[in-house]
């Protein structure tokens, strides 16, 4: 068995880790608050669903994301 031992001087991460956890915090919500949307949770929705489900509807993933991102067929 092996023992690592650091004589080195105190890293700065902690320090860095308390400057950065208001910016964490930040982008935390910001990905709840995205996925908290309605767009978002029926991509959720189609991502669960099979081809063959989408298919047996007849609907495609591709014309399904379209719908519900709002985008139209003209690029």
């Amino acid at each position: 068995m092996a023992t690592v031992v650091n004589h080195g001087a105190k890293s700065a991460t902690p320090i860095l880790s308390v400057l950065a956890a208001p910016f964490a915090a930040i982008g935390r919500f910001l990905v709840v608050l995205a996925e908290a949307q309605p767009r978002m949770r029926a991509l959720q929705k189609l991502n669960e669903m099979t081809d063959a489900e989408l298919a047996d509807q007849g609907l495609t993933r591709e014309g399904e994301v379209r719908r519900i991102m709002g985008v139209s067929g003209v690029v």
